[in-house]
């Protein structure tokens, strides 16, 4: 196929753009270095470009040349590649690692900026057959704090002068999949993300005479152990809910129990009602553990990525396309969701999408290799075409249909 060709003659200029954003990591929605690497590559493919105004994003439009078959409307593909780092110091003996301390592309997305611009370039070649329009999303901030939502706020939807119709993302894995695995499920991906803060406010005083302060330590701690208990025996275990307390603090010595303790907390849920359900049960559960204590309670919460759902026709459509350009040997579909969040899901909450993984673990050790995130997460950047092919052959086919 003509994408699979085009993106293999690309092969040396990918892995190449690639190592020079493993060598510059940056982090959040402010990414100068990684932005102007973009621009640069995207230099004469006659696209619209434009960039962010609250964030280095780049959004790029391409016009196709060829009419829509059967006289119907021209339609409108996203493509979205992740550009942002973490903060992670590189343990990985390279000629092109990171070169700014405590910096590193830990979980690949210098592998999607990559892909995404080898795309490009692809129906760059192939727009007198592209019966549409696609716009690039070059997007920071995925980690945290969140540019989709940004690049959605600032128009990036209507890009094109026209809604997208449909969106595409993928990711890949450094572990836990074969190397050029294909992977992902139809409906719920990943998880939503909250973060909760707990104070709990007492009366310190001397540690040799408790009962004349009211300590909140214990009951912090009673807190932490009681969300348990909330979770395996109020939610289904079929609809998962976790909540993972990361960080708990109070006092200064040993022998003094202080007027606070606090308490912070990762939520994580796989449906609207149960993110709901879990913060409602959550304030209750901690405010009468502080009442029965004789304390106080004060809960403030940020809300962070909503579910990652696919649309089960556009990721049907997905395999069916990653089955034809690769074979059915290099597709399996995940038994459940990761309890992992994206900030694609602010796209996909608007536009039909699909959202796809790809195993380029380095070596056959997948299943005890490094993960993504890790100092030591290591990536194949062979299979750089692959995943360019496939995000330029989602475009070409989508505005056909």
């Amino acid at each position: 196929m003509r994408t699979l060709e085009l993106a293999a003659s690309l092969a040396p200029d990918l892995v190449a753009l690639r190592r020079r954003l493993h060598q510059v990591p940056e982090l959040g929605n402010d990414l100068p270095l990684t932005q102007a690497l973009v621009l640069d590559a995207l230099e004469g493919l006659g696209l619209e470009v434009s960039v962010g105004k609250e964030l280095s994003s780049v959004t790029a439009v391409l016009r196709g040349r060829a009419d829509p078959t059967g006289g119907a409307a021209r339609q409108v593909v996203l493509l979205r590649g992740d550009m942002d780092a973490l903060p992670v110091t590189e343990d990985l003996d390279l000629d092109y690692a990171s070169t700014r301390d405590g910096l590193m592309h830990a979980c690949g997305h210098d592998l999607h900026v990559a892909a995404l611009v080898g795309a490009a370039r692809i129906l760059h070649t192939l727009r007198a057959e592209l019966a549409g329009d696609v716009v690039f999303m070059f997007q920071p901030g995925e980690e945290g704090p969140g540019g989709a939502d940004l690049m959605v706020r600032e128009g990036l939807l209507d890009a094109a002068g026209r809604r997208v119709d449909a969106a595409y993302a993928l990711h890949v894995y450094s572990a836990e999949y074969p190397r050029g695995m294909w992977f992902g499920r139809p409906g719920p991906l990943m998880a939503a993300v909250d973060e909760v803060r707990v104070r709990v406010v007492g009366r310190g005083g001397h540690g040799s005479a408790p009962f004349r302060t009211r300590d909140p330590i214990p009951a912090a701690c009673e807190m932490v152990l009681a969300l348990q208990s909330l979770v395996t025996r109020t939610f289904d275990v079929f609809d998962p809910v976790v909540v993972t307390v990361g960080r708990i603090a109070g006092g200064t010595k040993e022998n003094i129990i202080p007027d606070d303790a606090v308490f912070e907390a990762t939520l994580r849920t796989l449906s609207e009602e149960n993110r709901a359900a879990l913060r409602e049960r959550f304030e209750r559960l901690v405010a009468g553990i502080a009442a029965a204590h004789g304390l106080t309670v004060e809960v403030d919460f940020t809300a962070g990525y909503p579910v990652t759902a696919n649309d089960e026709g556009e990721y049907s459509f997905a395999v069916d396309t990653i089955v034809d350009l690769f074979g059915a040997e290099r597709y399996t579909a995940m038994p459940e969701p990761e309890m992992g969040s994206e900030d694609f899901s602010f796209v996909a909450q608007q536009v039909p999408s699909a959202y796809v993984n790809l195993g380029v673990c380095p070596d056959d050790n997948w299943e005890q290799a490094p993960d993504n995130h890790s100092p030591r997460a290591a990536f194949d950047d062979s299979l750089l075409p692959d995943a360019a092919a496939l995000l330029a052959e989602l475009a070409l086919r989508r505005v056909r249909r």
